[in-house]
């Protein structure tokens, strides 16, 4: 496998223990592909699903940590510790006063968190404060004042209750901390919490159902089955499979190529940019060769009936 020519977007489930470093280590490794990258940290005591992107597809790293992001994580109740999840050092918590806590008011405190909530960022997080990530300010023992972020929490839903563990799934925006989810409502519960699992089951279209363990990938380098291990990258345009789709005709081959805007009439459907749907109401479009590989993703400036590129690959 050369290294120029894997591009592609690889869904690894990741296990505990590792960091989101150590996951494209190991993918680079087996792939041979020197240009990678992860789209979204994920806590070594977390698990789930990290996307890895190879080649090319590193261009759509950024966008791919923009999405919302499914979690289903265990909140452990009756301790807080400095960390917010249990790797941490305890720094309080009321175990006695867990036992008081009814079903009905442990998913009140849980749904009062659904919408736009203000989070104050850990101590253990990898922000930055004055040049300083803020878990190397913690582990010099102290504290620095954080500044609140506005987060979405689209859906939050209790899925079992087995005191002093609740479980929760949510659905929420980038930037949301779900350790600090954990900690704040433990604290409206008055007993204290931290977070004692976490598992990211979804990032846009990738999900632990088609997802892959770092072991899988290397059973099959080990055993030379590269056709297989390529089996397992996802092609670019998935990320943007929610775009309508064109493809150019031959004649505007070179315009593509050279990343030039496009008129409706260059593409195969001359039509087809005014009467497609607009994917996320952006007006953006996946672009295709006329042979029909993905090429890029431009916008439509429905004025001037001409698309400009947005994302070459």
């Amino acid at each position: 496998m050369p290294d120029s020519g894997i591009n592609g977007i690889l869904n690894i489930s990741k296990e505990a223990g590792y960091t989101s470093f150590d996951v494209v280590a190991v993918v680079r490794g087996v792939y041979r592909q020197k240009k990678s990258g992860h789209t979204g940290t994920l806590d070594p005591m977390a698990t789930g699903v990290l996307p890895v992107a190879l080649g090319k597809a590193t261009k759509v790293c950024g966008m791919i940590t923009d999405w919302d992001k499914e979690y289903i994580a265990e909140l452990l109740l009756g301790k807080t510790t400095d960390t917010l999840d249990i790797t941490g050092e305890v720094t309080g918590g009321d175990a006695d006063a867990v036992n008081g806590l009814t079903e009905s008011r442990i998913r009140d405190a849980v749904n009062r968190y659904t919408g736009e909530i203000d989070q104050i960022p850990p101590m253990y997080s990898a922000l930055k404060k004055d040049g300083r990530r803020l878990y190397d300010i913690a582990r010099s023992g102290q504290v620095v004042e954080r500044e609140s972020r506005n987060v979405t929490i689209h859906n939050i839903e209790v899925l079992d209750i087995s005191l002093p563990v609740v479980k929760i799934k949510v659905l929420c925006s980038k930037g949301t901390y779900i350790r600090t989810l954990c900690d704040d409502i433990g604290r409206d519960l008055g007993c204290g919490g931290c977070m004692q699992s976490l598992v990211r089951s979804k990032v846009g279209p990738f999900t632990l159902d088609n997802a892959v363990s770092l072991d899988d990938i290397r059973h099959l380098r080990d055993e030379g089955r590269e056709n297989e291990l390529m089996d397992h990258l996802m092609s670019i345009d998935t990320v943007f499979e929610d775009l309508p789709a064109l493809t150019v005709k031959t004649e505007a081959e070179k315009k593509l190529q050279n990343g030039n805007k496009l008129e409706c009439g260059d593409f195969t459907d001359p039509s087809g940019c005014l009467d497609k749907p607009l994917g996320n109401g952006s007006g953006e479009f996946r672009i295709y060769h006329s042979d029909g590989t993905f090429a890029a993703v431009y916008a439509l400036d429905s004025e001037q009936n001409i698309l400009s590129p947005l994302k070459m690959f």
